[in-house]
């Protein structure tokens, strides 16, 4: 096989100047219309001030040339150069051509090398969003896992909601969505859920405040540290979400004021590591590596744990690289190891019940 670089550069020097010599051509027919081989034509007649020099780049005759402007002069209903003796100035109206066209053609371009690039075994784009957290704990561990057998495989990778994952799904931006199953509506028919990961829940506090023999806040804390726990910072991703963490709240912790609400649980967190209040978050959230995040005291709670999947068209689950990256994902579910967490506070040993089997 040739070597990668000298066939990058083969390439690129075919394309020298622009995307005007790039290989998809279309018919030199000469009727009218706007086709790509009329905007190459242009292209190269523009950067190349005479027919000459622009039949010669692309290796045609100056009458198919001609011919070919005038068509396309013809159907943008504008004259796009000017013609003084044997040199082509753009008009105005060609200028404003020009400027919509190269973009068009290096795309072009651009889209032609991937497809080279991917049939010739180079290099695969794989496409995913996710929520902050997986993106950040598990993700990383299955993309090393993936490149020491795939080194070919790239990345381009989107840090949103779990209802904006599911919206760029739909509007096939991305192919593969990383989220909470628990937290987004039924997906529609042709999406798979791929079990990844059970991520418990955790309540975390400010790291100066300790909950280890708690058995009655009120008794057992300074007015302070318990007006801090009275304080509940919560993530509202939909209602039927903010309802349950509110009724364990209300059992778990009574008289609980809802200071704040986040869009993010990083967010939220970064409240409660600010000595602001406490917050219900997955276990994932709150960690950083193998520890949890600075300014932060993590405690075993009893709520029932998000579900991390992946989320995908079903046919991308029969093809590479995807399957190859689900199936990394799902080996690092099972042998990720969460740090280690306080044991449930003795006040919260009661509501082992709260919100069982929802």
């Amino acid at each position: 096989m040739p070597d990668r670089d000298g066939r990058r550069a083969g390439r690129a020097a075919s394309a020298q100047g622009g995307a005007a010599r790039a290989s998809v051509k279309l018919p030199l027919e000469s009727g009218s219309g706007i086709t790509l081989r009329r905007l190459q034509i242009f292209w190269a007649v523009a950067h190349s001030d005479t027919l000459t020099k622009a039949g010669k780049l692309l290796g045609l005759a100056q009458p198919s040339l001609s011919q070919q402007i005038s068509n396309l002069e013809e159907s943008v209903g504008a004259a796009l150069f000017d013609r003084r003796s044997s040199r082509m100035t753009l008009t105005e109206a060609g200028a404003r051509l020009l400027r919509d066209v190269e973009p068009v053609l290096s795309s072009m371009q651009r889209l032609e090398e991937g497809l080279f690039e991917i049939s010739e075994g180079i290099r695969q784009t794989i496409r995913l969003a996710g929520v902050n957290s997986v993106l950040r704990v598990l993700l990383p561990r299955a993309m090393r896992a993936l490149h020491a057998t795939q080194p070919n495989i790239d990345y381009d990778v989107h840090e949103s909601a779990p209802a904006d994952v599911l919206e760029m799904l739909y509007g096939r931006h991305v192919n593969l969505g990383l989220v909470g199953g628990n937290s987004i509506a039924a997906v529609g028919a042709g999406f798979l859920q791929v079990p990844i990961l059970e991520d418990p829940y955790v309540l975390a506090v400010p790291e100066g405040i300790a909950l280890d023999r708690v058995s009655d806040p009120r008794r057992d804390m300074s007015a302070e540290d318990y007006r801090t726990l009275s304080r509940s910072i919560q993530f509202a991703f939909g209602t039927p979400h903010a309802k349950r963490v509110q009724t364990w709240y209300d059992q778990a912790i009574p008289g609980n004021w809802p200071f704040a609400q986040a869009r993010s649980f990083e967010v939220a967190l970064g409240m409660v590591s600010a000595g602001l209040g406490v917050c219900l978050a997955p276990a994932l959230s709150s960690v950083v590596g193998d520890r949890a995040i600075h300014g932060l005291r993590l405690y075993r709670v009893a709520y029932p744990p998000r579900q991390i999947v992946a989320l995908l068209p079903a046919q991308y689950l029969r093809q590479q690289p995807y399957l190859a990256l689900v199936e990394a994902l799902q080996d690092v579910g099972r042998t990720y190891e969460m740090p280690r967490f306080h044991d449930t506070p003795p006040f919260l040993r009661n509501c082992d019940a709260i919100l069982a089997g929802e």
